[in-house]
């Protein structure tokens, strides 16, 4: 059988795909670490030096013994497998991933364990278990060579520098000198290596120097297992009993080579839902895997994850995960990277984490920091090192945890999960039963890996529990199993004499290759195995586990069954609160009715109701969901549950479903959808006994280690080495006829099924029970895992989408190529990356917004896009913005890299404008257009913009500067054009930036520009809605008509300006402020202007102009009011067209105007003016001109009735949006075609208003002889008579109005009337006031027989239309109800 074959056949269901060996290579001896001086070129290029300049990893100023060596892989094995072929480059750059570390007899040698996970561009992963310990140097040249490194380092050092290590290059040694830094593992030294000679009179200990003739020097060697599912635990077990056998004094009962070859080709993975017992070389080992309705493996100790960080931060932690940020974990401990990175990722079921992944990364690879995209890396950090002076390319929207010191720094304005109190104190219960606190720290002092937690308990104990290092956080439990082993006879309850008989049979080698023997021939010793069962109770024969009073566990089983226990009630916590928020999730998926059509238009389509989704969900919900149901994760989701109804469903969304229908048969969801209450998981206790029964009954176990076809004489025990194993025993696998069989049945799958090549290695369980895997089993009395068919095979164009989608976003760095070819090649990908997401971008955000403002015009539908869903779109931009600017940055300077370029261009412009002695040329910028007569020009410009965010102290970071200058770019419509200005500078540009990055590649930038341009067609308050306590400066305009009124007035004017968010309050208009303007005509105007600022109003809604009418030319016919926010330019009209003064008109010296939105002039430039109809209307001046039958003509009855319906249905379409979508309920009361204007002109129809000389009379003026009527009756005693509800309703319109006249307000008669009616709308009386009116008897002398007032039908119609608006809440503005009490 070939190698490949052996070796590929049986490799998807294998434990173990390849046993690697990483050190020295003695042949080549010590080479620096290139790796290390690419790094040092990239440092150089960051700081601007010259890259010739950096070192080539010979630097004499620091230690050799602190220096970086390059690492090599000494053997694998085996050579190749097909189905994950062995990346050399990058399993070596993992398992050592600051190269080789050098050390004296005179330093601590702590072995560590650490793993490590590598990710192929195709998403799928390995995953790597490295054991590092020290190995003595015996190779004379190396030990030559170092004493002569040592020596021109003597030479080179003056004046002598400390031994501290300052070098960004830092060795695994000096990681480990302050408790176990850097390989993270936590696996004690034996007594033989762990004592340190006494150290030489030089002093050379701590690295400070090396004399080859006093001192030994020793080496790191790794021992690595590569495997396809992440047993992290079994592995960690298996490497420290290999350890075991190298330090031991005695060899170990088999040569190496068979415990190897045992775990490569002899142990299967476990089917789902059964455990597997396999041997190491001392003591069995255990895993378990879940099954088909359980939540996927994670073996890496949750707790740990919490006790490190505490519940808070690791929530905190989880949010910025789900909502796909830039994370980036740093610790000293390599295992503490991976046990955050995995915990938190096996956290997001039902999701999965699309983006790059890298828990470990080496130091060689920090440009990888630098992606412009969501990231979740691991760094560590230098001993000592300084957080502050810590460098990051992009921190806007970044996540920094630093693991050590229980830190995490978050970005800004992130939402937080719903329920976060509720749901923080159930994960706070699940801890406290297992002794963790929840406020994390646990690991305190101790150092990196939990290396010297244990003191001086023997390797033997010590390796089974490496990866627990954090059980002082759980209560001191690591002290309290010391003084359980000393006192329970190693927790086997031995008597004294069995246990020394045990301790002596455990050292001799010669009864271990016995016992071999007679397992392999099915002979057993009684004796020692009846001793063994007491030191190992899970039983060797093939009953299993069992016996009278069940087994007794060691202290290790019991910490690593209360871990997965731990472990998976943590995670089953996570999955209830998806489970709960998304139990109806099916309902807005938007299926597809054909495959091909789906795939054909897959970028142009909504598959998921998101507006639909969001209005069924509790309004606590809505920030967080709002920004999630963006996310990659959750669209990848979507797209696999719309792809399965071609194909069977993804494990993990198969589960999920499945909890959800069994919740439903409990619950149902529909009474309580809005509800936001918050339910506890009930399957945690479900989800611990499954994984106990599966631990304490092993169900197979895999064949035992035995003697291998072996050269005799080679690989000769040498204690504290590792040996050369043999490679022709261990490149090849089994070769029985089983074995052949199933290898055979394999080919032929792969060769039906290509597909599955492509699938992620843990989640082919089609092939991991197949018939022909029986071969692989000893079963234990136990029936055999149930037969599963593979997937049903999808068309060829479904699984080349498959795999283009899943592949979408996760595309790794590629760690074994790092050519600077290849580096430009990834940095284009980026490049196109962000384009095509820009584009994706601003296509949504103008087609949504296009699509509600259709709505609110008219044209029916639904509209797509709510006011929060809107937020986060242009929240998403922002980051997007953010990352551009970020890629490719020469020297960081603050958080915002934005911010930092407008600070360059600000700093620039200003000395220009400092030279110059004027504005510095703003080429295409220019003043904004003057949209009325009156207005002064307003300038337009990026420093303009700038200099307005730099004045609001409420702005603190420049995160936040850079995104209220964006919003405000966006709602001025100056985005495209401010950006092209600022990326105009370009040898600003080119000193900023690399020459790969985004902003300098000419053609991208300008389709960018072009992207961002299109935002110009719709309108965005996104600056005004979102910043509301700032203070903004207003400008006032009352322009009067200059051809029926003096363009003067003696009286003192004053305004209040209203908007959504509040009042400016009634400011004084001094009189001296008259100001003269020129049109383009040359006609003049005078107008009053003036000034104020308050905090910010937000749209504005209306405007009370009045004057004390004093002087004698105190009557003043006003044209309008205009307003212009000086932010963002933003100007409103308040049109008025009528007489303040006494004597004119109605006698009003105030009025409440309604205003408008205006649209840009047409001078301004296209992109600009680009835009939808606007969304407010103000009151047309010839309303009054219509009702009064001017020129307009009156209205038909039907016209008027049509118009009161089309009034009261905008209020109630205004009360079935959501609040905070609203608007203004003024526009729609008193504003153009609203209830006033609509019931002033009902009033209207048929009332004799002009008849005696010319005399104008007013509505108001019917409503007071009513009153009057009403009054007199009730003085006379006619209203006694009346029923009581009549009688009361006669009282409230008498108090009502009488209440309206006596207010100091001189609104006039029409206000009076408005007034009348906003009061009556809001207490629900208007329908109740009609048939009042209809009966008095004065209604017969003030209207014709036609009017309108006088059809009973009308009436009773129009009482119908008003008696609908009963249901809703109407609250009125402030300067409506101004100076009326009711």
């Amino acid at each position: 059988m070939s190698v490949s074959t052996a070796g590929t056949g049986a490799a998807p269901c294998r434990f173990a795909h390849y046993f690697a060996i990483c050190g020295l290579d003695t042949e080549t001896g010590l080479e620096a670490d290139e790796l290390a001086a690419l790094y040092q070129w990239l440092e150089a290029d960051l700081r601007g030096n010259e890259p010739d300049s950096a070192t080539k990893g010979e630097n004499f100023d620091q230690s050799p013994l602190r220096r970086t060596f390059k690492s090599k892989i000494l053997a694998h094995y085996p050579e190749t497998v097909e189905w994950n072929p062995f990346d050399q480059d990058a399993v070596n750059m993992l398992c050592m991933p600051r190269g080789l570390s050098f050390c004296t007899q005179a330093d601590r040698r702590e072995p560590a364990f650490h793993s490590f996970i590598i990710t192929r561009e195709d998403g799928s992963r390995s995953y790597g278990f490295v054991q590092t310990f020290y190995e003595e140097v015996t190779s004379g040249p190396v030990r030559a060579a170092m004493q002569t490194l040592h020596h021109m380092h003597q030479a080179e050092r003056a004046p002598p520098s400390s031994s501290s290590s300052s070098s960004s290059m830092d060795s695994l040694a000096s990681s480990l000198e302050d408790g176990g830094g850097g390989g993270g593992g936590g696996v004690d030294p034996p007594p033989s290596l762990a004592a340190p000679c006494p150290a030489p009179p030089s002093g050379g200990g701590g690295g400070g120097g090396y004399d080859a003739s006093r001192d030994t020097l020793y080496v790191t060697k790794a021992l690595c297992l590569l495997a396809p599912v992440p047993f992290m635990t079994a592995c960690r077990r298996f490497l420290a009993q290999l350890l075991r056998a190298v330090t031991a004094p005695e060899p170990p009962p088999l040569p190496l080579e068979s415990y190897v070859h045992n775990v490569l080709y002899e142990v299967p993975l476990p089917a789902p839902g059964r455990s597997l017992r396999f041997h190491g070389v001392y003591e069995p080992v255990v895993c378990q895997r879940p099954g088909p309705g359980e939540l996927p493996l994670a073996d890496y100790p949750l707790g740990d994850a919490f006790a490190l960080l505490g519940v808070e931060n690791l929530l905190q932690l989880y949010t910025c995960t789900l909502l796909e940020m830039q994370l980036l974990l740093y610790s000293q401990d390599y295992q503490r990277l991976m046990t955050v990175a995995e915990g938190v990722t096996s956290l997001l079921f039902p999701f999965q984490w699309q983006h790059v992944y890298v828990p470990i990364l080496p130091p060689s690879l920090l440009h990888f920091l630098d992606a412009p995209v969501p990231y979740l890396m691991g760094l560590q950090s230098r001993e000592g090192a300084d957080r502050s002076k810590l460098e990051l390319p992009q921190e806007a929207n970044l996540c920094f945890v630093d693991i050590d010191n229980h830190r995490i720094e978050l970005p800004e304005d992130f939402p937080q999960l719903p329920n976060m109190a509720e749901f923080r104190e159930e994960i706070s219960d699940v801890l406290r039963q297992y002794g963790i606190s929840p406020n994390g720290g646990g690991a305190g002092g101790g150092g990196g890996g939990g290396g010297s937690r244990r003191g001086g308990t023997t390797s033997s104990t010590s390796s089974s529990s490496s990866s627990s290092f954090l059980r002082g956080g759980r209560g001191g439990a690591g002290a309290r199993r010391d003084s359980r082993e000393e006192e329970d006879g190693r927790n086997g309850n031995l008597a004294r004499e069995e246990q020394e008989v045990m301790e002596r049979l455990q050292g001799n080698a010669t009864l271990e290759r016995l016992q071999a023997l007679t397992r392999r021939t099915g002979v057993t010793v009684a004796g020692v195995d009846a001793l063994r069962a007491g030191l190992r109770p899970q039983g060797l024969g093939p009953g299993g586990p069992g016996g009278q009073g069940g087994p007794v566990r060691t202290p290790e089983e019991e910490e690593e069954l209360s871990n997965a226990k731990l472990s998976v009630q943590l995670r089953e916590v996570f999955a209830g609160r998806f489970t709960a928020m998304f139990s109806d999730y099916e309902a807005f998926v938007i299926h597809s009715p054909d495959l091909e059509s789906w795939l054909s238009s897959r970028e142009h389509m909504h598959n998921f109701d998101k507006a639909s989704f969001l209005s069924d969900q509790p309004e606590p919900y809505l920030p967080f969901l709002s920004h999630f149901i963006e996310t990659q994760m959750f669209a990848t989701f979507i797209d696999n549950k719309i792809m399965s109804q071609w194909e069977a469903k993804e494990p993990l969304l198969r589960v999920f479903d499945a909890r959800i229908d069994k919740a439903r048969l409990y619950n149902v969801r529909a009474p309580s959808l809005r509800s936001s209450n918050y339910q506890r998981c009930t399957r945690l206790k479900e989800a611990a006994q499954a994984i106990e029964q599966r631990l304490l009954k092993v169900d197979h176990t895999a064949l035992h280690p035995h003697l291998l076809d072996m050269k005799i004489g080679e690989g000769r025990y040498q204690r504290g080495f590792f040996p050369k194993l043999q490679a022709a025993v261990l490149n090849t696998g089994p070769t029985s006829n089983k074995l052949t069989h199933r290898t055979s049945s394999a080919q032929r799958r792969r060769e039906q099924h290509p597909e599955h090549l492509t699938l992620d290695n843990d989640l082919k369980e089609g092939c991991l029970a197949t018939p022909n895997s029986m071969a692989f089993w000893e079963w234990d009395n136990a029936s055999p895992p149930p037969f599963k068919p593979p997937k049903k095979s999808a068309s060829a164009s479904c699984l080349r989408y498959m795999q283009e989608a899943r592949g979408l976003g996760k595309r790794q760095p590629k760690l074994s190529d790092l050519s600077p070819a290849v580096i430009a090649q990834t940095n284009c990908k980026f490049v196109e990356g962000l384009l095509k997401e820009c584009r994706m971008k601003t296509k949504r955000m103008l087609v949504e917004k296009l699509g509600r403002e259709a709505v609110e015009l008219g044209h029916g539908g639904e509209a797509s896009i709510t006011g929060l869903e809107e937020n986060t779109l242009i929240a998403s931009l922002c980051d997007l913005l953010e990352r551009i600017w970020s890629h490719g940055l020469q020297n960081k300077q603050g958080k915002s890299a934005l911010w930092s370029h407008l600070l360059h261009y600000q700093g620039r412009e200003e000395r220009l404008e400092t030279q110059q002695g004027e504005l510095p040329a703003s080429g295409p910028e220019r003043r904004k257009s003057e949209t009325s007569v009156g207005l002064p020009y307003l300038p337009v410009s990026v420093l303009q913009d700038m200099r307005h965010i730099q004045s609001m102290s409420e702005i603190k970071t420049d995160v936040g500067r850079a995104r209220a200058w964006l919003r405000l770019s966006l709602e001025k419509k100056l985005l495209s054009q401010h950006l092209k200005m600022l990326l105009s500078r370009q040898g600003l540009t080119k000193k900023l930036y690399k020459r790969y990055a985004f902003l300098r590649c000419e053609e991208e930038k300008e389709q960018f520009l072009f992207h961002l341009l299109s935002l110009n067609a719709v309108d965005y308050f996104c600056f005004t809605c979102v910043f509301t306590t700032i203070m903004i400066p207003y400008r006032a305009v009352i322009i009067p008509i200059k051809k029926l009124s003096n363009t003067m007035t003696t009286s003192n004017p004053w305004v209040c300006v209203s908007g959504e968010l509040g009042d400016s309050g009634v400011m004084q208009i001094p009189k001296n402020v008259l100001e003269m303007t020129f049109d383009s005509a040359f006609r003049h105007h005078t107008h009053i202007s003036a000034m104020f600022k308050c905090q910010n109003l937000g749209k504005l809604t209306s405007t009370q102009l009045g004057h004390d009418n004093a002087g004698l030319l105190a009557k003043w016919l006003v044209d309008c009011v205009m307003v212009r926010n000086e932010i963002t330019g933003h100007t409103y009209k308040f049109p008025c067209g009528r007489w303040l003064g006494r004597g004119v008109d109605d006698g009003s010296l105030e009025r409440v105007l309604i205003g408008e939105l205006l649209v840009p002039g047409a001078e301004e430039d296209s992109g600009r003016g680009s835009r939808t109809p606007e969304l407010q209307r103000s009151p047309s001046q010839t309303r009054r001109s219509s009702i009064m039958g001017g020129r307009g003509g009156k209205l038909t009855s039907g016209q008027i009735q049509e118009t009161i319906g089309e009034a009261v249905n905008n209020i109630i379409k205004h009360f079935h949006k959501p609040e905070k979508e609203r608007g203004s309920l003024t526009i729609l009361l008193c504003g153009e075609n609203g209830l006033v204007g609509a019931l002033e002109q009902f009033f209207h129809h048929g009332f004799k208003s002009a008849r005696l000389f010319q005399k104008t009379v007013f509505v108001w003026d019917f409503i007071e002889k009513a009153v009057a009527y009403m009054e007199s009756c009730d003085q006379m005693g006619d209203l006694q008579e009346t029923p009581e509800p009549l009688g009361l309703t006669c009282q409230s319109l008498c108090r009502y109005a009488n209440a309206i006249n006596s207010t100091r307000r001189s609104i006039g008669k029409d206000g009076k009337f408005q007034l009348l009616v906003c009061l009556g709308a809001r207490d629900h009386l208007m329908d109740q006031w009609l048939p009042l009116l209809v009966e008095c008897p004065v209604l017969q002398r003030m209207y014709d027989d036609s009017a309108l007032l006088r059809d009973r039908t009308t009436v009773n119609t129009l009482i119908g239309v008003l008696e609908t608006l009963h249901h809703f809440h109407i609250t009125l503005e402030a300067s409506l109800v101004k100076g009326v009490d009711l």
